[in-house]
């Protein structure tokens, strides 16, 4: 398995990805962002001119420049083949695009994040709660590209609170009430991989706690 950054924007190469197995899938088959994957091997598939679909990808995010702050990498869209969920591949590549953002020169990553799995996951790459939450109600988190953010417990659990009202399922909601009465999980290990060269790059910083 390998972590690899595929491209910046603009002109990074699109995902054909089986929208059946995930998530998001048709918003990788455009070439304005930046694309990261999580894939089987460690090289390349050369891929079945035939096949419809990039089978090799297990995970992958899209990300661009904030549109009014340069100096911040928005990460749009994760998403992880449905039979790989609940591994941690999102956090890892999560942390894995930051630490490369880091090197391209951004100085803050940020996400914002719909359901209180993913606000835990964004947590676990080293992004915090900001306070903030977007027009479609997603709550926005961010950290600095080279470490991860100082994570207060307190506002943690605030912003898990707000997701009280939101129309969970019923799995959903009882991890919920157990998530309210902890602090934040532990940031995963930096990831090393392949950056947009193709060149090997290491994991970067150690994670925080």
């Amino acid at each position: 398995m390998e972590f690899a950054l595929l491209g910046w924007p603009p002109g990074a190469p699109t995902l054909r990805l089986d929208y059946r197995r995930f998530a998001y899938a048709g918003k990788f088959v455009r070439g304005s962002t930046g694309t990261a994957v999580v894939r089987r091997s460690d090289s390349p598939p050369e891929g079945d001119p035939d096949d419809d679909f990039d089978r090799d990808v297990l995970a992958a995010a899209s990300f661009s420049a904030d549109r009014t702050d340069a100096d911040c990498l928005v990460v749009r869209y994760v998403t992880v083949r449905d039979d790989r969920r609940g591994e941690g591949l999102g956090p890892r590549l999560l942390a894995f695009v930051a630490t490369r953002a880091a090197d391209r020169g951004y100085d803050r990553v940020r996400i914002a994040v719909n359901n209180p799995a993913a606000y835990r996951a964004a947590y676990r790459a080293g992004f915090a709660f900001t306070g903030r939450e977007t027009g479609l109600a997603e709550l926005v988190c961010e950290r600095p590209a080279a470490t991860p953010a100082d994570r207060n417990p307190e506002r943690y659990r605030a912003g898990l609170d707000r997701y009280r009202e939101r129309d969970l399922n019923e799995g959903l909601a009882a991890r919920l009430d157990d998530w309210l009465g902890g602090d934040p999980p532990p940031t995963v290990a930096p990831q090393p991989g392949v950056d947009a060269d193709g060149e090997r790059v290491g994991g970067g910083h150690e994670p925080g706690r």
